[in-house]
């Protein structure tokens, strides 16, 4: 139910991100390999393998436990007990460039649709 949720506000965090390169770092997967839709997150791979499992997840994650890819790409993160985690966002990665950013994500309920209409909309050259 998003009607008692804050609508969070854009603070700009993702503003640099449309046309940068990924940087070759490897991380660790909950697949040991990537597909179309792969998700990231600071947690430790035991955690996302965990949270695959309970979730039934059907897209793998990998693992930025060091903060490596999120601080070479300054992706935007917050802080709570002491854990630095990731804002929601979504990336449209063609090859290895960001083409577009969904920042902030919301509803979280909505948005898989918001990415499929925009692919429509932007197919690939």
């Amino acid at each position: 139910m998003t009607d008692a949720l804050p609508t969070p506000t854009d603070d700009g965090g993702a503003d640099h991100l449309i046309g940068l390169h990924l940087p070759d770092i490897a991380l660790a997967s909950t697949s040991g390999g990537a597909r179309n839709v792969t998700g990231l997150s600071a947690q430790s791979s035991a955690y996302q393998r965990e949270a695959v499992e309970r979730l039934h997840l059907p897209y793998p994650l990998l693992s930025d436990e060091n903060g490596r890819l999120a601080g070479a790409l300054k992706l935007p993160t917050f802080t709570v007990a002491g854990l630095t985690l990731l804002k929601r966002m979504t990336l449209v990665v063609d090859g290895q460039t960001i083409r577009h950013v969904f920042y902030p994500v919301f509803p979280a309920d909505a948005h898989a649709e918001q990415v499929r209409a925009w692919l429509r909309a932007n197919p690939a050259d």
